[in-house]
């Protein structure tokens, strides 16, 4: 919806895509909560908070967490009205920790892995024949993983893996594991 009002053609089905394979997540794995490491909508109010509302009164029963990133700009209000509990900084739940962008004062919390969600990682993969392509990765850390964005329209950040870390793409249905 943001791009749509600012001249920039894409479809609805994009969004409409990012919630359905959300539903099917939500209904295979049934998880009691939800939590969504921050920029959760790009803009501000437009037809996709709609379907989200309808989303979330159908699914009711789940607890929502957000942690609030750099894109969500939508009034508190409406996040309440969709009992989504806010988060402005670190939600910490058993040893995990979940923030939207890793700051450096996180560092001295050795007993806390954090899941961070900002950066959007990916990796670019070559084939045999020069062809490359570039892909959302999860990216773990020592300290820290980032989780790639959830909608298939987002961009990537080409990552370069520290040595100890390990990535995955998920491509073709299948968990690759890149290093």
């Amino acid at each position: 919806g943001h791009f749509r009002k600012s001249g920039i053609g894409v479809p609805q089905d994009v969004y409409k895509h990012d919630l359905q394979r959300l539903f099917s997540l939500v209904q295979y794995f049934k998880p009691e909560e939800l939590i969504i490491v921050g920029d959760f909508f790009h803009s501000g109010y437009n037809k996709e908070n709609e379907w989200f509302a309808r989303w979330r009164h159908d699914h009711a029963h789940l607890k929502c967490t957000l942690i609030m990133g750099n894109h969500d700009i939508l009034h508190q209000r409406w996040y309440g009205e969709q009992d989504i509990n806010v988060i402005y900084d670190v939600y910490r739940k058993g040893p995990f920790g979940f923030t939207h962008e890793w700051s450096e004062n996180l560092l001295n919390d050795t007993e806390t892995y954090f899941f961070t969600g900002h950066l959007h990682p990916g990796v670019r993969m070559a084939g045999a024949g020069k062809q490359t392509l570039r892909l959302p990765c999860f990216y773990f850390g020592k300290q820290m993983a980032i989780l790639p964005a959830f909608s298939t329209f987002t961009g990537l950040a080409l990552v370069t893996p520290e040595k100890s870390a390990n990535v995955f793409v998920i491509a073709d249905q299948q968990l690759i594991h890149i290093r």
